[in-house]
């Protein structure tokens, strides 16, 4: 039993390293872009994760599923068109990701976005196919250790890489971690981390990124409010899109059950036919 949880432990390794990669783009992605579009961007995933998931699953999405994918990239692509033609409305990025004429800077923060987007696309439909499968009858507690646990040892081993070990756990790095704002960023996290095993054990990772999809609305809502980033036209119809493809997308959502709840229904519907 002991063995067998190490091994099903050394398969959280994935998903592990590919959130760790992930969420140190993330910090690149943060300092490039403004976070409404850093978040319209990463709406590609839904369209990548509709293709790992019918890879992974062997699950074939229907025409009117494909449709909403698309209408949510298409609502990304928007997003980025300069109807304005002013210099407010131009590409929401930092002075830094702006300085260069042929738009190298900004060509290599994308690429930076498409990489993280693979990376969340990946782990996130990996991690449901544990959950669902090779883990179906493991306690879904046991497995969000084995992913923070797995977590850890990745993000030592890239501070390890980079020479930051031991600079990570010097008093000024620890003094400046532990801080409420920061404490209370971490909790808001790891609650996201374990809901977020919880949506998937019981419903799937497409469902999850559509959404992941509503944060657009707040995320632009906030972001007037809080820094003062103007919503312009392009902002607006995105999000329009974006939220026309969630309706549409739940007209007709994926179902995806786990291993033995699927087993069981199988079960009952033959014996059921057998005692008729």
């Amino acid at each position: 039993m002991v063995l067998q949880n190490v091994c099903f432990m050394m398969l959280y390794f994935i998903p592990a390293f590919l959130y760790c990669l992930y969420n140190n783009l993330a910090f690149v992605s943060l300092s490039a872009f403004d976070p409404t579009t850093y978040y319209l961007l990463l709406q590609f995933r839904v369209v990548v994760t509709g293709i790992v998931f019918q890879i992974l699953f062997r699950k074939h999405l229907s025409s009117k599923q494909w449709l909403s994918l698309i209408l949510l990239t298409a609502g990304c692509m928007i997003k980025q068109i300069d109807f304005t033609r002013t210099d407010a409305a131009k590409i929401s990025a930092t002075p830094e990701a702006q300085k260069s004429d042929n738009g190298f800077h900004l060509s290599i923060n994308l690429v930076f976005i498409f990489v993280q987007t693979l990376c969340s696309c990946f782990a996130g439909v990996y991690n449901e196919y544990l959950l669902k499968g090779e883990g179906a009858g493991v306690n879904i507690f046991v497995q969000n250790v084995f992913m923070y646990v797995d977590s850890i040892v990745c993000n030592a081993g890239i501070l390890l890489y980079q020479g930051n070990l031991f600079e990570a756990f010097t008093r000024d790095s620890l003094t400046s971690v532990f801080q409420f704002k920061v404490i209370i960023i971490m909790l808001n996290n790891a609650a996201i981390g374990i809901i977020t095993s919880f949506f998937l054990k019981n419903l799937n990772s497409i469902l999850k990124t559509f959404a992941s999809a509503l944060e657009l609305m707040f995320t632009a809502i906030l972001c007037w409010i809080l820094f003062g980033i103007p919503v312009y036209i392009n902002t607006f119809v995105a999000i329009s899109i974006v939220s026309y493809a969630v309706i549409l997308y739940s007209q007709n959502p994926v179902v995806n059950e786990a291993k033995h709840i699927s087993e069981k229904a199988k079960y009952l519907s033959e014996r059921g036919t057998e005692e008729v």
